[in-house]
């Protein structure tokens, strides 16, 4: 990854570079690009309020001291603070405010942050390797070139903003709330042409659904994660902690080689003939004694002869010769 974003809050300017917006560390086939955030600055442990909505209370008897909720930022102490009217508990303070989202987005510039790929692929069998840095694809053209679909289908880096729109989501709103992409690397080659035609093809599908689409209702809309810069304040462990939001890409690579070989062409041909021949046998046995009108087709298939005209001295009797012309 490759971009820098700038933040000014409150008069606080901040420049976020790779190491701050992409989790985890680089090199990974699964990455989040953080693109919107809210941070929560200077919390210590101790006892606060708990958030509006959260731990709701008229008195003392509304909180139980030693339990806690599932949504809930800590322990619940016992107490009902009566300027909030929620719940005390035992926590992070101040606790985390989330129930707003910054929109637009902190990190719109994102948008413009390259990704760069590099990918290799083996096919044992026909002892090739390839690489999607392919023939052409050299330092000099790496420098300039930027994905197109059509005008540079080979070049390995892309734009995000471009890898949004081709899957089908609207950057600004995958931005705001998070999502994932899938960007597939596709190996389908011929091996019976030229090594050099075996490249790699990019599509991008976006996962998880779209969050323009997304019906509102639903438990958790959006791409998001938690983490905390811990450090030390006057002896005192304090820690900043960020909600994260943004959109998590998995490089999927997919492959599949073909070469013509005489050996398994001729076994396929032969193992055809073979069930040529199994097919009469099994159909003159579904006819003679399965079906329903076998006396018929038994009649037509086979030719009875009376040996008693010829060999009076014979036993009387017949015998069957089965029709050459069936």
């Amino acid at each position: 990854m490759k971009g820098v974003g700038y933040t000014s809050i409150n008069g606080s300017e901040r420049v976020w570079d790779v190491a701050d917006y992409v989790f985890p560390s680089q090199g990974d086939a699964s990455f989040v690009v953080m693109t919107n955030y809210i941070i929560t600055e200077g919390q210590k442990m101790g006892k606060c309020p708990e958030l509006h909505g959260k731990h709701n209370c008229s008195s003392n008897a509304d909180c139980e001291g030693g339990s806690f909720k599932r949504t809930g930022h800590g322990q619940m102490t016992g107490e009902c603070v009566n300027e909030t009217k929620t719940c005390q508990v035992l926590a992070w303070c101040p606790v985390e405010d989330d129930l707003v989202i910054p929109d637009p987005p902190m990190l719109m510039s994102a948008e413009n942050y390259t990704l760069f790929i590099k990918n290799s692929v083996t096919f044992p069998l026909f002892g090739v390797s390839r690489s999607n840095l392919v023939e052409g694809i050299d330092a000099g053209y790496i420098r300039k070139c930027l994905y197109h679909p059509e005008n540079a289908p080979l070049c390995p880096i892309f734009r995000l903003g471009d890898i949004v729109k081709l899957s089908g989501f609207n950057f600004e709103t995958i931005a705001t709330v998070g999502g994932a992409i899938g960007v597939v690397v596709d190996w389908t080659c011929n091996f019976d042409v030229a090594v050099t035609h075996c490249k790699p093809k990019y599509t991008f599908h976006g996962l998880y659904g779209n969050p323009a689409e997304t019906d509102k209702a639903r438990a958790s809309v959006g791409y998001n994660f938690r983490y905390a810069q811990h450090y030390m304040e006057d002896r005192i462990p304090k820690r900043t902690l960020f909600k994260v939001f943004g959109i998590r890409f998995d490089i999927i690579v997919q492959s599949l080689a073909r070469k013509f070989d005489i050996i398994p062409t001729l076994t396929a041909i032969g193992s055809g003939v073979g069930i040529f021949g199994v097919a009469t046998v099994v159909c003159d046995l579904v006819l003679l004694y399965l079906l329903p009108k076998r006396a018929f087709y038994k009649n037509m298939k086979f030719k009875y002869t009376d040996t008693h005209a010829q060999d009076p001295d014979s036993e009387a009797g017949s015998t069957e010769t089965e029709v050459s012309n069936k």
